[in-house]
């Protein structure tokens, strides 16, 4: 039995429904993006910065919300900060450095997570090349570095409730390449300036509440090398090595130095460039190019367990690490002479740690590689200037 024609009126009325449906999905977005800004500002406060890109995309008054100082301060009243990537590099077409941050993108495909590098807009960034780049709170610092061949005292600070960048009090000393490092919330500034042979202004301390400086008395610098090229916080002392292989030791609690005299076994596995500590434990991606952790009871590198997934590096690759709220957060650029001045991709991967045996001497660090993404790919040169988290 033949089935029964379709009526005329049939095909009209099914066309006639998706005007229906696309009419009244309009006219939902009108009466959201409608919604008083107040309102707007707690809903966007309670959901990841990740997916701000997606609600910037549905309407320019979305857009200028989600770009205003009010939605960081809804967040940090609503006790819901969160720890965010932030990227800075120097782009040969630029005059100034451009910092993006890590998001998610509104529509994923294939095996992908997401993730994406996206312009961070804030106008008219200090350079951050050859000066220290700390982040405390919601507050990134730019500090000191070379200015018209001489070190300056400069500092600047992003404050993310303003979203622009501002000039703090400057330091007591004109500083180039200084080592600076956060600790108890406070900032200690170190080295890079012309007098080396001074104890008393070796070092420095900034305190953001009272925005004021002090120096710290370095009795143990006399004659040390005032050029620190790496530097972090562990186990409560603030590390220092200069250029010189000294390696002095600062306890901010105790205010007491020490001298850890010769080469140590720290110092052989530690990056120049590609290292980062997470709870109290640093990591670096040596010149073998294998994420590594330091064992302090040891005293010896080990290296990074599991990271199943996580493509193998080399020598000449640009590696940054970061510490992404407790993750390890890993970018890097692969190298080749071919692609010298072609396009370059930076990818990045997440590694949550886990340790493994307790206290035992066999002790082990794993990490899980939770995805990994390219974020940018840009068809200029550039320079990688540095990769760190804010809580935000």
């Amino acid at each position: 039995m033949s089935s029964p024609a379709r009526s005329s009126g049939e095909e009209p009325l099914i066309k006639k429904t998706r005007r229906r449906k696309k009419k009244n999905l309009t006219q939902q977005s009108t009466q959201i993006s409608s919604l008083p800004d107040d309102m707007l500002l707690s809903c966007f406060a309670r959901i990841s910065r990740l997916h701000y890109p997606a609600l910037s995309s549905v309407c320019k008054s979305f857009r200028s919300l989600l770009a205003s100082p009010e939605l960081y301060e809804t967040r940090s009243l609503l006790g819901n900060a969160e720890s965010c990537l932030y990227v800075c590099l120097y782009l040969s077409l630029d005059l100034n450095p451009r910092w993006f941050t890590l998001c998610q993108k509104p529509n994923r495909k294939n095996n992908s997570s997401g993730n994406l590098l996206v312009p961070f807009p804030v106008p008219k960034s200090p350079r951050a090349h050859w000066k220290g780049v700390v982040a405390v709170g919601w507050s990134i610092y730019v500090i000191g570095g070379p200015f018209h061949d001489l070190p300056s005292s400069d500092v600047w600070v992003l404050d993310f409730h303003s979203l622009v960048w501002r000039k703090a009090p400057s330091m007591l000393v004109g500083r180039d390449y200084p080592a600076a490092n956060v600790f108890d919330g406070k900032i200690y500034v170190a080295g890079g300036f012309k007098d080396y042979n001074s104890s008393s202004n070796w070092m420095e301390v900034f305190d953001p509440k009272t925005q004021t400086w002090d120096f710290v008395v370095c009795p143990v610098a006399e004659g040390c090398s005032a050029s620190v090229i790496k530097s972090a916080v562990i186990e409560g002392k603030i590390l220092f090595y200069t250029f010189m292989n000294e390696c002095l030791a600062y306890s901010p609690k105790e205010d007491r130095w020490e001298v850890i005299g010769g080469k140590t076994s720290l110092d052989s596995g530690w990056a120049w460039q590609s290292y980062c500590v997470i709870g109290d434990v640093l990591y670096s991606c040596c010149i073998s190019v294998v994420l590594r952790w330091f064992d302090s009871k040891r005293q010896y590198w080990m290296a990074l367990k599991g990271l199943k997934g996580l493509p193998r590096f080399h020598g000449n690759d640009c590696v940054k690490l970061a510490d992404y709220g407790g993750k390890l957060a890993v970018f890097w650029t692969k190298y080749s002479p071919s692609s010298e001045y072609n396009e370059k991709t930076i990818s990045c991967a997440v590694i949550s740690l886990e340790r493994r045996n307790g206290d035992d001497e066999d002790e082990e660090i794993w990490g899980t590689v939770e995805w990994v993404d390219p974020l940018l790919t840009l068809a200029y040169p550039y320079r990688f200037e540095c990769a760190l988290a804010a809580t935000v």
